[in-house]
């Protein structure tokens, strides 16, 4: 994590919540206030982001890769 937190044994398992604008839904949490452990992490197969909930339960938002992009034609 950009603070140096390390995943240590048992540690880090998260909810995953798929979402089908990141960006936006990330915009409208901050507005409430939420805060997020890191930024927008995109790779080859979406985009993602960690909150923790007040119980320090980690909840991963994902946007997957459009759709398609993978696709291949007969």
């Amino acid at each position: 994590m950009p603070d140096g937190q390390e995943p240590t044994p048992g540690g880090w398992n998260r909810v995953q919540l798929v979402v089908d604008d990141l960006a936006a839904e990330v915009s409208r949490l901050r507005a409430d206030g939420l805060q997020f452990r890191n930024e927008i992490v995109k790779g080859p197969g979406g985009s993602q982001i960690l909150l923790e909930d007040p119980s320090g339960n980690l909840v991963e938002l994902f946007q997957p890769a459009a759709s398609g992009r993978w696709a291949t034609t007969d």
